[in-house]
């Protein structure tokens, strides 16, 4: 029997999240290439360090604000049935998890100030192994997808 791929993604908002949580970090990056090349004219160090630390950072840049986030996006679904949670991500290496239901223990969802600036939430749902998470989805439908898991919970604990 093959189950079919995961049919629901994240909201498109996600892509939004993303960006500015990598442009932040991406500062960082910045700051650490204008200190070398700083310290390069400070210190008469070869001129090829400058050129090597802005393309390091535009590089880094271009990948975790433009490309990583897309490719991330389009990974990412997931599909909650009566009996199992699957979740499928990952950019170059697809991962795809099942979680039984009668291995849920309890669901939650949760914000960051930036999720909420864009009335997103991320639902986690805990197991006695792991806690697994359904990032950036709307509000109303994090609400509504942890109540519906919570149920099928409950149900597929009492069947045992």
């Amino acid at each position: 029997m093959t189950i079919s791929e995961p049919q629901k993604r994240i909201s498109e908002q996600a892509l939004t999240v993303w960006k500015i949580a990598a442009t932040l970090h991406s500062l960082v990056v910045w700051v650490l290439a204008g200190g070398l090349i700083a310290i390069t004219l400070i210190f008469n160090f070869p001129k090829w360090i400058i050129a090597a630390a802005i393309a390091v950072a535009i590089v880094y840049s271009y990948l975790f604000i433009i490309l990583l986030p897309i490719l991330r996006w389009k990974r990412w679904r997931y599909e909650v049935r009566e009996q199992e949670i699957e979740l499928q991500y990952g950019v170059f290496i697809i991962k795809r998890t099942l979680i039984p239901m009668i291995r849920v223990q309890h669901v939650d969802t949760q914000q960051g100030p930036l999720l909420r600036k864009y009335r997103l939430s991320t639902v986690t749902v805990s197991t006695a192994a792991t806690i697994h998470e359904i990032p950036a989805l709307d509000m109303e439908e994090a609400e509504n997808l942890r109540i519906s898991i919570s149920r099928l919970a409950r149900v597929a604990d009492e069947d045992v």
